[in-house]
């Protein structure tokens, strides 16, 4: 068992062998808070790690006892008894009271992992790959349990938590705040990393200095969103990719969120996430359970890539659900920038056939297919087929698509609504709206309330519909618009609180109807690209649209900073046409496949448009692509040099054996008359040759510490005379 109980104490151990995390009980009968980072000895009892001498304004729990929750280490902490920092929850009692006292009652240790009920979680394949531990706290007061989740991975640096309420009283209570985690560390010398951005520039990393106060990030736009995502990392001052200490967490979920650190005039720092709780109230009556997201807590000691590389295969062993977990996903050719809405089946049919002839093994038909879907004005909601553009339906079209040699994929936006449409014109009940206001339109379509199970009953049996009467291997699950108008029409004023929360649970709950009906499609999520890359949906769908931005340079930036908390197999990648649709950038076709590879590759561009000389390197990328899928998806990625610091970036893929590596270096500006310029590679065998581009053979020890040229063995770059362009070394071991 990786959990060691000192039972006088009341101390509980997590361990393994790079990670300890120690909680007990404190003096109040609370839960705090021991110690959590390297591996420890696990017979070691922790004393005195509570502040005890008095401070003037400091309030003790008793008179004569200098013990004070102002300066305490706890581990998931109320306000307004002595605490005066944020807390991790906050109760809403019948008489509006919201002091709580939860202290410790009981806890239990087993193998393995307990689902939460109606959310994504992290998941064990066998129960000895993981140990849990369950903390039960209780208020006698108002007779509520808290019963707080750790598991401990084996073979990962990570930590997994969650809390669950339980209201045992005979009156109803009201969660108005109920994070996943809180972590009270004894000292505020890090950095605060963020990945945020916006529409077309998604996950950018942004470092901040922790000090004294709060730095907070949030989405309240009913998703996780583009702006700021739901993983961030605290980093010591001195951590950089390759040495360091360092800890992420990540979210699971695709909802409201907050994070947030803050670091009180003692000088510890306290860090929080979970459920965003602006707009926030969950009633629970007698009996009733609350279950929070988890959280994803990962801890290094030794850099940003080895923190990154544990998320990465993690996420790929233990959250991923699918028949594609750890296989290389399915090269796609999706008609979306090659056609919008304006096609026909004669039409779709050409560009598929192209595809095929260019070794293609999946074609997507994008927006357009249903309803009176000629533009974005119209048809959301109304999932039945287009016959004056599909005359033999979806059905058809998939048997003719599958007769070419290829799988069939399909789009839908199953949220969303537009005014025009029979479903809207029928219910107008089932969109989110206030009384008597405005209705705020995005992308001229409003937002289905999935709060109301009758409203995902309805999509779900209208989608089933098409689905099961058509071989379909894989659906592009889109989302283009947040929530505005956050209000469940027809319901009681006092559950209008639960809205933001039950909508996410109802999108659960759809995709994990369609995932048990069809359990062989790959489902890939979007929300205007990247406005949904969180945690929480890749246990639903192992890959997201990393981004509408489908520029090569600008993927450069984005793919980067989606690495840090996410694997690569889960970042739809595609080559596009040029010029760029989004930016009218010109990037040759080469370069374009360059950075589409790190990722789940394909095409987004009518190939009968190209020339011929691009269609033969279209068809030599996908041989290529075909060879080293798995090498890219799944290999050990080390980041080694920043788009966001250098005018080259570069990143690096290897064999879990290390025979096999892929480097690729990105050049945003041609620099006339450079010197010699290397970049030092990672995770080589530092004894063996590597044959580098069949051009020139080096040791592994001298490509990590000398470096790898970036002109190659006496080449110039490639298309060096203009800028954003690409390199790539393939070294093989001898």
């Amino acid at each position: 068992m990786a959990v060691k109980v000192f039972e006088k104490e009341k101390q509980f151990h997590l361990y393994n062998s790079k990670v300890s995390y120690v909680i007990g009980e404190c003096r109040d009968g609370e839960i705090g808070q021991l110690y959590f980072g390297k591996r420890i000895n696990e017979n070691q009892i922790i004393y005195g790690y509570q502040t005890l001498a008095g401070r003037p304004l400091c309030c003790p729990v008793t008179d004569d006892e200098n013990y004070t929750k102002e300066l305490a280490s706890l581990e998931y902490p109320a306000f307004g008894n002595g605490d005066f920092r944020g807390p991790a929850y906050e109760i809403r009692q019948a008489n509006g009271s919201r002091v709580t006292n939860l202290v410790y009652d009981r806890y239990e240790i087993y193998q393995g992992k307990k689902p939460i009920p109606g959310l994504p979680a992290s998941y064990v394949n066998t129960d000895s790959e993981a140990t849990t531990l369950e903390i039960v706290c209780k208020d006698e007061l108002i007779n509520v349990e808290v019963t707080l989740y750790y598991t401990i991975y084996e073979n990962y640096n990570i930590i997994t938590r969650h809390t669950s309420f339980r209201n045992l009283g005979s009156e109803e209570v009201k969660l108005t705040k109920a994070y996943s985690v809180c972590l009270d560390l004894p000292d505020y010398e890090y950095d605060w990393m963020q990945f945020e951005g916006a529409w077309g520039r998604e996950r950018y990393p942004h470092v901040r200095s922790v000090e004294k106060g709060i730095i907070s990030i949030e989405s309240m736009r009913g998703h996780s969103s583009a702006n700021f995502n739901p993983f961030v990392i605290l980093k010591r001052k001195n951590t950089d990719e390759f040495q360091g200490e360092a800890i992420g967490v990540n979210l699971v979920y695709s909802g409201n969120f907050r994070a947030a650190a803050e670091v009180d005039n003692f000088g510890k720092l306290r860090f929080t996430m979970g459920i965003n709780p602006n707009w926030f109230v969950w009633p629970l009556n007698s009996g009733e359970v609350f279950d929070t997201p988890e959280v994803i807590i990962s801890y290094t000691k030794e850099g940003l890539n080895d923190l990154s590389q544990n998320i990465h295969k993690f996420m790929n062993n233990n959250l991923v659900r699918s028949p594609y977990k750890n296989k290389p996903r399915p090269i796609l050719l999706n008609n979306w920038e090659a056609t919008e809405m304006e096609f026909d089946e004669e039409k779709i049919l050409k560009i598929a056939k192209k595809g095929q002839e260019a070794g293609v093994e999946l074609f997507v038909l994008d927006d357009g297919w249903f309803g009176k879907r000629d533009d974005d004005y119209a048809g959301l909601g109304d999932w039945f087929v287009n016959t004056n553009k599909l005359p033999d339906g979806i059905t058809g079209l998939a048997k003719k698509v599958n007769e070419l040699g290829l799988d069939f994929g399909l789009w839908i936006e199953p949220e969303m609504v537009n005014p025009d449409s029979d479903l809207y014109r029928a219910h107008p009940d089932w969109v989110l709206a206030a009384p008597e206001r405005r209705r705020t339109l995005g992308r001229h379509q409003m937002v289905l309330d999935y709060s109301k199970p009758e409203v995902v009953d309805n999509i779900y049996h209208q989608l089933y519909d098409v689905i099961s009467k058509a071989n379909i291997s894989y659906i592009k699950w889109d989302m283009n618009r947040s929530i505005t108008e956050c209000f469940s029409q027809g319901i009681e004023p006092e559950k209008q609180g639960m809205v933001y929360h039950k909508y996410i649970l109802g999108v659960y709950s759809l995709y994990e109807r369609l995932i048990k009906d069809f359990p062989h499609i790959l489902f890939e999520s979007c929300a205007s690209g990247g406005g949904r890359f969180d945690a929480g949906l890749l246990y639903y769908a192992p890959q997201a649209w990393t981004s509408d931005d489908t520029d090569g340079h600008e993927r450069v930036k984005i793919q980067y900073g989606t690495s840090y908390g996410y694997p690569i197999a889960s970042m739809g990648a595609h080559v596009s046409k040029s010029p760029n649709n989004q930016t009218g950038r010109i990037m040759h076709v080469d370069d374009r496949a360059n950075i589409a590879c790190f990722g789940t590759f394909g095409y987004e561009l009518d190939l009968n448009d190209v020339d011929e000389e691009e269609f033969e390197a279209v068809k030599r990328q996908i041989v290529f692509m075909k060879e080293y899928r798995g090498l890219f998806q799944y290999g050990t990625l080390y980041r080694l040099q920043s788009p966001f610091e250098k005018n080259i970036a570069s990143w690096m893929v290897v064999s879990d054996d290390k025979k096999k590596a892929v480097v690729v270096m990105y050049k945003t500006h041609k620099t006339p008359n450079i010197g010699m310029e290397t970049i030092k590679l990672q995770g080589l065998d530092e004894n063996l040759i590597y044959n580098i581009n069949n051009k020139e053979k080096l040791y592994g020890d001298f490509l990590m510490e000398r470096g790898l040229g970036t002109m190659g063995a006496d080449e110039p770059w490639y298309h060096a005379d203009k800028d954003f362009t690409s390199r790539m070394f393939i070294l093989e071991a001898e």
